[in-house]
């Protein structure tokens, strides 16, 4: 018996696939040469029988820098002036570490200001409601 089982591999919706191979196969998908954005995997794959089968896997490539924007959000109703802060960054190829600008600068979030007061307002009521100069005197 033959063995005419093959896998063909598209990218998007282009009719011409850019790989065919016999199975089973292992490859390297090199996203460098894909423009960012959204794309679909589509993997046909033929059985010894003749019978077809198909998936589409769906993924996002992103080889530029990742944006951060902080000061909007998305679909945001704004009004007057509003400071923003805009970051790129991303895993650069150079030989170098730069620490100044490799993160992005947000604001302490208002929870953990609220839970700093209240670990502090917590000690000075116990230290108000519990002090006791008789604990401290001399046992002489």
């Amino acid at each position: 018996m033959e063995d005419n089982r093959i896998i063909k591999v598209f990218l998007d919706d282009s009719p011409q696939p850019f790989a065919s191979f016999a199975p089973p196969v292992k490859i390297v998908l090199d996203t460098t040469k894909i423009p960012d954005g959204k794309h679909t995997l589509k993997i046909v794959a033929k059985s010894s029988n003749n019978i077809e089968g198909v998936r589409e896997i769906p993924f996002i490539v992103r080889n530029g820098p990742e944006i951060a924007v902080v000061g909007l959000k998305d679909n945001e109703t704004v009004d007057a002036q509003i400071p923003i802060t805009i970051n790129a960054y991303g895993s650069e190829t150079s030989d170098f570490f730069v620490i100044r600008g490799s993160e992005t600068p947000k604001a302490v979030p208002a929870w953990v200001w609220a839970l700093v007061i209240i670990f502090i307002a917590f000690g000075l009521f116990y230290l108000i409601m519990y002090w006791n100069m008789d604990l401290y005197k001399s046992f002489v």
